[in-house]
């Protein structure tokens, strides 16, 4: 399940219609994960699992703004699965 705070800064800078600001957490998020596929001694699994949702999520946003939608409504930045 992807955190809620990350779930509304997404859904805040597509209402800013801030792109850099959602490519800079992107990134981010993109760091981490490759992080984490290299911890050793513990199972980062559900972190993972995470932090994957998570990008989906700023992807999905991303390419809302770039379709021009940057209605609240028309974003679903949730998992279609929750």
């Amino acid at each position: 399940m992807m955190s809620r705070s990350v779930e509304l800064i997404v859904e805040g800078y597509v209402k800013l219609n801030d792109r850099d600001a959602l490519e800079a957490v992107l990134a981010h998020r993109q760091e981490l994960l490759r992080q984490l596929h290299g911890v050793t001694g513990i199972d980062p699994k559900q972190a993972i699992s995470q932090v994957s949702q998570e990008i989906a999520a700023i992807e999905r946003a991303l390419a809302e703004l770039a379709r021009g939608q940057t209605d609240r409504s028309a974003l679903n930045v949730r998992n279609s699965s929750e």
